[in-house]
């Protein structure tokens, strides 16, 4: 445990400095490739975790040090353990013992274990007091960033709670039936031939009751399934596609929708992606489903005359960049790195984004304009903002769900991740 405690703390330490945690967790197994699966496991769940829950980890650190510690690391090292005291099933005694061993080797022999030794059970005694002290602050209470915080109770006033709270929930494995190879009845009974059990959340999403390797799940090499939030599943559906349309996938990457819309027709589809690396990825998902886009386009959406053909589109699906504050249960580290700027930066592209492919859209054609964001400045505010200035442009219902959603909201919940949707067509 006490190699996986300084692994965590070292990813700890470069996210809080700045750098995505999918990013740093990457560096740590190229540079350490001996790391068994268990040991790799653990280091992912202690990184998450202490980052899911940091603003409360924060809150009780600070009422247990008298005066903030000066080596960074050990700070680190101490939320990583209350995370573990509080959250995991280690034995109490095997925290303080490894955190206390680990802390050697990171304040280089300036005795620090002590102090170490007397916070985690200071902690272990005061628990209850503790966690209850550090509702004291939103930040505490809520583990998000006050500007998060308020703006979400300024959004969302009667349902703030409940989005923040889906937020810091481990997020479900949901799955994506290709119903042209396979019918969702006929999988979920393969799934419980395989001692899987899952829940149908929509048309062909199906939630597992406990998350699995995906080399486990029956048929996943062949493509009778993705794994797809089942949120997100909603695009290509609302999308509206038919045989022989002309479709453009906009800022693609991984390729989730990009393969759910050929599931669902035969179409001439355009992959776009401004990232050639992850524009190959959109490639391996095709493949693995033994599917094939008419176009693969690494290029810039708000750029088009650098790559259109000069014939238009007849539904473009515009998953723009964003702020993606509605995964932050899959992405914890994402509510410590943003900043509230960020949104106005984020809003800017987004809005250049939509002028330029809705200048490549036919006429009648219809523009799914999609966030993962739970920011009304990314979401209807832009809407709004580009309908008024474009008389050609109408918004479209969208088709009713069994998910909660508000105004093309999609509300962050225990099944699934929190989304915008937008349908817009052309006069």
């Amino acid at each position: 445990m006490n190699k996986t405690q300084l692994a965590a703390v070292s990813a700890i330490g470069k996210v809080l400095a700045g750098s995505s945690l999918t990013e740093v967790l990457q560096e740590i197994w190229r540079a350490d490739p001996a790391l068994s699966k268990q040991q790799r496991g653990a280091i992912q769940d202690l990184s998450y975790g202490a980052l899911r829950f940091y603003g409360q980890l924060q809150a009780i650190l600070g009422l247990l040090l008298k005066t903030p510690l000066r080596i960074k690391s050990l700070h680190h090292l101490l939320l990583v353990s209350l995370y573990q005291l509080q959250y995991s099933k280690t034995s109490p005694h095997t925290v303080v013992d490894q955190a206390v061993s680990a802390s050697r080797t990171l304040a280089q022999g300036k005795g620090m274990q002590g102090l170490v030794n007397a916070v985690l059970r200071n902690f272990i005694r005061q628990r209850e007091s503790l966690l209850q002290q550090a509702t004291a602050t939103d930040e505490g209470r809520y583990s998000y960033p006050q500007w998060w915080i308020d703006k979400l109770r300024q959004h969302y006033p009667e349902q703030f709670r409940a989005v923040l709270e889906a937020g810091n929930k481990r997020p479900p494995m949901t799955l994506r039936v290709n119903r042209r190879k396979m019918g969702v009845e006929a999988y979920l009974g393969l799934l419980a031939e395989n001692g899987m059990t899952a829940e149908l959340l929509g048309a062909s999403a199906l939630q597992l009751s406990q998350p699995v390797a995906v080399e486990n799940l029956p048929g996943f090499a062949e493509g009778w399934v993705t794994v797809q939030d089942a949120g997100a599943q909603l695009a290509a559906p609302f999308l509206d596609v038919y045989d022989g349309m002309r479709v453009l996938d906009a800022c693609a990457a991984p390729g989730g929708k990009s393969t759910h819309v050929l599931e669902l027709a035969d179409v001439a589809l355009t992959v776009l992606e401004s990232d050639a690396a992850r524009l190959v990825r959109v490639q391996q998902n095709l493949q693995r489903l033994n599917m094939s886009a008419e176009r693969m386009v690494c290029g810039d959406a708000a750029n088009p005359d650098a790559w259109w053909d000069g014939r238009p589109y007849d539904r473009i699906l515009a998953d723009v960049p964003c702020s993606a504050s509605g995964v932050v249960c899959r992405h914890p580290d994402i509510k410590w790195l943003r900043r509230e700027s960020d949104l106005v930066k984020f809003a800017r592209n987004q809005q250049a984004i939509l002028q330029a492919l809705w200048k490549i859209l036919s006429r009648g054609g219809k523009l799914l304009y999609v966030t993962c964001s739970v920011f009304a400045e990314e979401n209807t505010m832009q809407i709004e903002k580009f309908l008024k200035h474009h008389p050609d442009a109408q918004s479209l219902p969208l088709p009713v769900t069994a998910m909660s959603m508000y105004e093309g909201q999609l509300i962050p919940a225990i099944q699934h991740d929190g989304f915008f949707y937008a349908l817009l067509q052309k006069a």
